[in-house]
């Protein structure tokens, strides 16, 4: 299944749902740095750093999902909570996607903030955008008139392009990762795709630093990664505290101008407290040991800060593509993306005299009518053993 990914950032989502059996086709990023990053781990050609803006989505051609996590500063509970009046908003320019590419499927992931109460009516526009994303506001109109015009609609008679939208706040240390970070995720199927989907099940246990970096403490120096550089000079103080060694980590935070906060930090059980290196923030999000973050320690953690944790969206991924999965393809995505293991099955089986024979959307295999006519060469059997072949030679 073809992914778009939007607002890529250094790939948490995308590695996610690569791992959950997602093929990417483009990844829209601004930043040069995690730009850097995504060529690093993916395909470099399928990576435009550019403003999403600008993008053409339907130079990337049909796609079966959208996913992307528009930027969080206008709801971070840490920033200027501006929502529709900060430029950087760019929930619009996800809705563009939807209304061009017409995805049978879309996943997008925002900070909490976006659930505070004083952007509820904001909150309910982008949901209603979301499911309704061929109406678009006329010239002058404001979005709260637009609000008011979307509110009216009534689903089950609209005839027009429409998503069945859910929305949930989750904490990632529920699905396997060690960390508590609460996130909006927004998911949404076309409606006339029959789908029954359901949000990915919690996992029974929490895992903890421990868990997750446990393994570094016993390494030789000189078998450690290069990106698990020691920072000095963390110091603690009134709500600058770190995160324990034998807990799941706080939220792992970009910062201002990429400095990180007391919960990029850690404590561990003599006292002692340093900042998170960038491989052992790596590994709390749940990326690959091997995966490049690109750039110094407080850009890369900056980029790690605003990741989607991998485990928490390859478990969003798979619970999509089973969704997704009992869709019957047409005959050419069938043709496409038939199994490796079918595709030999069917060239033994034409050899031996059978032809694929398309009947309907599925693809029986019936023997053939034409009878080939065998040449059959008269070979002298040749005896089996050595010495019965050489025996009358002496």
């Amino acid at each position: 299944m073809r992914s778009l990914e939007l607002f890529s950032g250094c790939g948490g989502l995308a590695k996610g749902l690569e791992q959950a059996g997602f093929e990417h086709c483009a990844f829209v990023e601004f930043n040069k740095w995690a730009c850097k990053s995504l060529r690093a781990n993916f395909n470099p050609t399928l990576v435009h750093e550019t403003d999403v803006r600008k993008f053409d989505f339907t130079s990337v051609g049909k796609v079966d999902i959208v996913a992307g996590g528009p930027p969080c500063q206008p709801f971070s509970l840490g920033g200027l909570s501006r929502a529709h009046e900060d430029s950087r908003d760019m929930f619009p320019e996800a809705i563009r996607a939807i209304h061009e590419l017409r995805p049978k499927a879309f996943v997008f992931e925002n900070v909490k903030g976006l659930l505070r109460k004083s952007f509820s009516d904001y909150f309910s526009y982008i949901i209603l955008r979301l499911t309704y994303p061929d109406v678009v506001a006329t010239e002058g109109k404001t979005w709260r008139e637009h609000l008011e015009e979307l509110r009216n609609l009534d689903f089950a008679e609209y005839k027009g392009l429409k998503y069945n939208v859910q929305y949930r706040l989750v904490n990632a240390v529920d699905y396997g990762v060690p960390q508590n970070r609460e996130r909006v995720f927004i998911v949404g199927f076309k409606d006339d795709v029959p789908v029954k989907w359901k949000w990915p099940a919690m996992s029974q246990s929490k895992r903890t630093i421990a868990d997750a970096i446990g393994h570094l403490q016993s390494t030789r120096p000189y078998e450690l990664p290069e990106d698990h550089k020691i920072i000095l000079g963390a110091r603690e103080y009134p709500g600058h505290s770190g995160s324990d060694y034998n807990s799941p980590s706080k939220t792992i935070k970009a910062g201002a101008h990429g400095v990180p906060g007391g919960e990029n930090m850690i404590r561990f059980p003599d006292g002692t407290l340093r900042y998170m290196t960038v491989h052992e923030a790596k590994l709390i999000q749940t990326f690959p040991s091997n995966y490049i973050v690109c750039g110094g320690w407080g850009e890369a953690m900056r980029q790690i800060g605003n990741a989607v944790p991998v485990k928490l969206a390859e478990q969003m991924g798979r619970s999509i593509v089973e969704a997704l999965g009992g869709i019957q393809s047409s005959v050419a995505e069938y043709s496409f993306r038939r199994p490796r293991t079918e595709q030999l099955r069917l060239a033994i089986e034409k050899k031996r005299g059978y032809k694929g024979v398309v009947v309907g959307k599925a693809e029986v295999v019936k023997k053939s009518t034409v009878k080939k006519k065998i040449e059959k060469k008269s070979v002298a059997k040749r005896p089996r053993s050595v010495r019965a072949r050489y025996g009358k030679h002496g």
